[in-house]
């Protein structure tokens, strides 16, 4: 992402607005100091997609009751591991880590932003084994979660501000495949008072996969 997109301003439990972002005017380019990926520190990104790979093999695993128990031993000692650096949601790193795909945020369907700013979005997005559906296409509702982060930026772009999602409606018109880089395209049509009209389209080359369309609410100061 360049300068013309996402800023790199951090929120804290002192200074935002809905518990999702900073104040708006801190929403702007990063001209001045660049992005912040120190969070996490340098192998941050390969522990998520390490995570990533188990939750893959964890959708398909049928595992023996020995490999089931010798993971569950591993897992409970990982998670042990985990406990000590566990820090509240202002401190994660998946505010911050834009050079990750899907901010490192391992809940989200991984996807790298190409282009963001007040006229849409343009991203690249990969469903992977862990968001299968059905036939070796992904779930409706992990298509649902990638258009509601993408319109959210979006709108929030747009707008200017911060927004939460009012409602959302995808149309599925063929199968999304897993494991094939997509492309999805979020745009806001138009702004009435705090109301943010978003649409989105995903597909796969030329073939359309869905296309979404919401609504979005700017968040007045303090909001949730």
């Amino acid at each position: 992402m360049n300068e013309q997109q996402v800023g790199d301003s951090l929120p804290d439990q002192e200074h935002h607005e809905g518990g999702f972002r900073p104040m708006s005017e801190l929403i702007n380019a990063r001209e001045e100091r660049g992005a912040d990926i120190t969070r996490g520190g340098p192998y941050y990104g390969e522990l998520i997609e390490q995570v990533r790979g188990l939750m893959d093999r964890a959708r398909l695993a049928s595992p023996t009751d020995e490999l089931a128990l010798d993971a569950i031993g591993i897992l409970k000692q990982l998670n042990d591991k985990l406990d000590a650096a566990v820090v509240n949601e202002w401190s994660t790193p998946t505010w911050t880590r834009f050079d990750l795909p899907a901010r490192g945020n391992i809940t989200l369907p991984p996807f790298m932003i190409d282009h963001a700013d007040s006229s849409g979005v343009d991203a690249r997005l990969t469903f992977r084994n862990y968001h299968l559906g059905g036939n070796n296409a992904a779930h409706g509702g992990q298509v649902a979660v990638g258009f509601d982060d993408l319109l959210g930026m979006a709108a929030a772009m747009h707008a200017g501000s911060i927004t939460r999602t009012a409602s959302l409606t995808v149309d599925y018109r063929s199968v999304t495949p897993l494991n094939t880089e997509l492309k999805v395209r979020a745009w806001a049509e138009r702004q009435e008072g705090r109301k943010v009209f978003v649409r989105a389209t995903l597909h796969d080359g030329d073939r359309l996969c869905a296309e979404a369309h919401g609504l979005f609410i700017v968040l007045k100061p303090g909001q949730a």
